[in-house]
């Protein structure tokens, strides 16, 4: 049974991955811009014959099914292509500037799924108190501010307190571990509060709906203390729609990263894809955007593979 739902949520990811290939193959060259005019640029030289030559030379003069089916083949293979502008393979320029957008959000989920558990947990503990109403308030604030925005605001005011400090740009953590966190330390928590806000809700949700159930009260007359019911016996439950979130809101940070990296001068897939938009770099950004839907849906294959383990019942 258990090998039957995985098999199944593979077949789940294939057929997504293949329909967000074809979806976003053909989204990228309705862009408004040729990229072959934008390549020549505004060369007195060019003349029809060269336009043509061009792009019989990087393919775009064959029909739109023969182009897919050509880079759905090749991909499949491992080969992404090349650039239109760099002539260097695809693969190894997503290569160099995947790490810091993968360390921005695997630090912002940390820091927003991390600390969601025991802020919900606090707040369900405290219903009904001064202290519950005003979290939940702070938490609606935390949905309603854009991430770019709070990270624009995040940037002023260190600028004003301290202007000494370096807030913007990028440092490999193998070159400086200690100046790599602190450059992401900002962005990440821009980006990781609007998740934190959102899953503690949901944790304070499921530990309410949790703490009225049957056996916690059987609990409770057995003389079990409250910090073991709270976090031994309700949280396991009250996880389970957590986790499921929580695959759901990388894909939302994978996103927001893309923005942020941009606010904070971050050399990440946000500046490639943008880059690759602004020069129409079709072989590019179709792969960079191919990657990243990769990596939303492996995360999510993950949380289901552990959404099994927590709830048995699934597997029955």
């Amino acid at each position: 049974m258990l090998r039957r739902l995985i098999l199944g949520r593979l077949v789940d990811l294939a057929f997504v991955l293949v329909c967000v290939s074809i979806v976003v193959f053909a989204m990228i060259r309705l862009i408004p811009g040729d990229a072959v005019a934008i390549m020549l640029g505004a060369n007195t030289e060019v003349t029809p014959e060269k336009v043509a030559a061009l792009r019989a030379q990087i393919g775009l003069d064959q029909p739109m099914a023969v182009q897919y089916w050509h880079w759905i083949a090749k991909a499949v293979q491992g080969d992404l292509g090349t650039s239109l502008w760099t002539g260097k393979p695809v693969a190894a320029e997503i290569a160099a500037h995947v790490w810091p957008t993968l360390q921005l959000t695997m630090l912002a989920l940390v820091l927003g799924a991390g600390l969601a558990v025991p802020a919900g947990c606090l707040m369900a503990r405290l219903r009904g108190r001064g202290a519950d109403a005003a979290m939940r308030v702070v938490t609606v604030a935390g949905l309603t501010i854009p991430s770019f925005w709070l990270g624009i605001v995040m940037i002023l005011a260190l600028a004003t307190l301290a202007p000494s400090l370096q807030l913007l740009g990028y440092v490999p953590f193998a070159d400086d571990p200690l100046g790599n966190l602190a450059r992401l330390a900002l962005p990440a928590t821009a980006l990781g509060l609007p998740i934190l806000a959102n899953l503690s809700r949901l944790v304070r949700s499921a530990m309410l709906d949790a703490l009225g159930q049957d056996y916690i009260r059987t609990a409770r007359a057995k003389g079990v203390p409250e910090r073991g019911i709270v976090y031994r016996h309700a949280l396991r439950n009250a996880l389970i729609p957590f986790v499921t979130s929580v695959g759901i809101m990388t894909g939302y940070l994978l996103g927001g990263a893309i923005v942020v990296e941009q606010v904070f001068a971050i050399p990440g897939l946000g500046r490639l894809i943008l880059g690759a938009i602004a020069e129409r770099n079709y072989p590019l950004l179709q792969a960079t955007i191919l990657v990243v839907t990769l990596g939303f849906v492996v995360v999510n294959f993950c949380v289901d593979l552990l959404y099994l383990a927590i709830d048995p019942r699934v597997r029955a």
